[in-house]
C-alpha cells in the first residue's frame, strides 16, 4: 500500500464510500469544499480558516476560547496527524512493524479530532436558526420531534465519562439519524456513521467562560447552532443512498 492509498483508506471520508462504493459524490464534496478539504495535493493534512473572525459567536463563546482552542488545540491535532502519516510511512520504509500499532492508534485519535472540529466551526453561527424542511422531517421521524431530539443531544453530551462529543449523525445502514457519544474523538462511535453535528465537551471548549459548568456551555451551544449547515450536510450525507 502506497502513502496515497493509506490515505485514502485511513480518512473517515475514504471509510464512507465503503457503504456504497459506486457513488463517490459525498466523497467528492467532502474532497472539494471549503473547511472540508482536509487534505491538501500532496496528502499532508491541512487545516482551514475559520470561517469567521474570532469574536463572531460572542457572547456564548468568548474570542480568547476560540482562538486557544481553534489554534492550539485543532492545530494540534493536524502537525499530530502529519506526524503520525510519517511515522507509519518511516515504519513501512524500514520494515519496523514494532512501532505501527502505536502510531495507527495515534493517527486515530488526531484524524479524528481534525474531522470533529472541521465539523463543529461550521456548525455553528452568530444567529438563530431552526431546522426545515428534509432535515426537519427526518428529525421528527427519528427522535419524535426537534425538542426532543435537542434534550437527547444535550443529555448525551453533557454525560460523556471525561472528554469527547456529542454527535447527530446519519446512518446509511438504517438510514437514519442516531445520536452518538463520543469519548475522546474516536471512541464509542459506529461504522459508517456520519455527523451533521458535533458538541464539543472538551474542557478547552469552555473552561474559560463556563469554568467547569459544562452542562451551561452545552446549553448556550444551543443559541448559535447552525442548523442551515446541518442540513447542507444531511443532504450531501443522503446522496449516499440515491
Amino acid at each position: 500500500m502506497n502513502r496515497k492509498d493509506f490515505l485514502k483508506s485511513s480518512t473517515l471520508f475514504g471509510a464512507a464510500s465503503l457503504v456504497l462504493p459506486t457513488n463517490n459524490v459525498f466523497a467528492e464534496n467532502l474532497a472539494n469544499n471549503s473547511i472540508d478539504k482536509l487534505v491538501d495535493a500532496t496528502g499532508n493534512y491541512i487545516q482551514q480558516a475559520l470561517p469567521y473572525s474570532e469574536s463572531f459567536l460572542e457572547p456564548y463563546m468568548d474570542a480568547e476560547t476560540l482562538h486557544l482552542h481553534y489554534t492550539f488545540h485543532h492545530g494540534g491535532a493536524v502537525k499530530g496527524a502529519n506526524k503520525d502519516l510519517q511515522m507509519i510511512k518511516k515504519a513501512l520504509d524500514e520494515n519496523n512493524m514494532e512501532t505501527i500499532d502505536f502510531w495507527t492508534k495515534k493517527l486515530s485519535y488526531h484524524f479524528s479530532s481534525h474531522i470533529l472540529h472541521s465539523i463543529f466551526w461550521t456548525n455553528l453561527t452568530n444567529k438563530s436558526t431552526l431546522p426545515q424542511g428534509e432535515l426537519l422531517k427526518r428529525i421528527e421521524k427519528s427522535f419524535g420531534s426537534f425538542d426532543k431530539l435537542k434534550a437527547l443531544i444535550a443529555t448525551t453530551s453533557k454525560n460523556v465519562d471525561g472528554s469527547g462529543w456529542g454527535i447527530l449523525a446519519y446512518q446509511p445502514y438504517s438510514d437514519s439519524l442516531i445520536i452518538l457519544q463520543c469519548e475522546n474523538h474516536e471512541k464509542l462511535t459506529q461504522w459508517g456513521a456520519i455527523p451533521i453535528l458535533v458538541i464539543d465537551v472538551w474542557e478547552h471548549a469552555y473552561y474559560l467562560k463556563y469554568k467547569n459548568k459544562r452542562t451551561d456551555f452545552v446549553d448556550a451551544l444551543f443559541n448559535i447552532i447552525n442548523w442551515d449547515n446541518v442540513a447542507l450536510r444531511l443532504n450531501d450525507a443522503l446522496k449516499l443512498i440515491r
